[in-house]
């Protein structure tokens, strides 16, 4: 039986100005899937809403529209998975043995609060399946709290888009929230790449997660290394 992966992707457009779109970073989604293709695992895409997801603009520009994304953009079959992506309530938790939030500042407003999202990630993660995201993709990881009522991150190693490189991107002042901070307010152990911008991907037990863009490939590889 191959392993099956559920990777999480968002239904939101633009940040809360309508004027400044966001969407899906798409090489998050392009890198990971590649590893977990090559390792010979199952995929299948579920977003919040269900249904289309918007691609972030900046994504598909050069340096960050490598091979992987521009390959996915060119065929069809693999764009129309992202015009009709399921929703939490048609995802059975038991049928998946690991579940990938990927990022974009989009999933900042869509993934903290999907309780069918946190319902997944928590029969997941509480069965011994993995728990990981990349980038902004550990928004998804905020509000998760376990059967205990204990959140998912409290006293975990975790990564994910560090303030000091939303400043460099220049989008601080768009943003909805801190969230590096606010993991570290859940009792996350938040940790970073002394560099911004470098690959930087952790584990802590079945909580796999990746620092930025640059971190999918990395943290896809730690799955398939947890996942045995």
């Amino acid at each position: 039986m191959s392993k099956r992966i559920l990777n999480v992707v968002t239904n939101v457009g633009h940040y809360d100005d309508p004027s400044h779109a966001t969407g899906l970073w798409l090489s998050e989604l392009t890198h990971a899937w590649h590893v977990f293709e090559e390792a010979g695992f199952e995929q299948v895409l579920v977003s919040p809403q269900g249904g289309a997801v918007p691609l972030e603009p900046r994504s598909l520009k050069f340096p960050n529209y490598d091979r992987t994304a521009k390959a996915w953009r060119a065929d069809p079959a693999r764009m129309a998975l992202l015009d009709d992506t399921r929703g939490p309530e048609e995802i059975d938790p038991a049928e998946f043995d690991a579940i990938f939030f990927t990022g974009g500042h989009a999933v900042m407003y869509d993934f903290p609060d999907s309780e069918g999202l946190q319902r997944i990630s928590r029969e997941i993660f509480e069965r011994g399946g993995v728990v990981s995201s990349v980038c902004h993709g550990y928004c998804g990881l905020l509000n998760t709290r376990l059967s205990n009522g204990e959140y998912l991150v409290a006293g975990r190693k975790v990564t994910g888009f560090a303030w000091q490189e939303e400043v460099l991107a220049r989008v601080d002042k768009l943003v909805p929230y801190n969230a590096e901070e606010e993991m570290t307010k859940r009792g996350a152990l938040y940790e970073k790449a002394k560099l911004p911008f470098v690959s930087y991907a952790i584990s802590d037990g079945n909580l796999v997660t990746g620092q930025n863009p640059g971190s999918a490939k990395a943290t896809a590889r730690k799955v398939v290394e947890v996942l045995g």
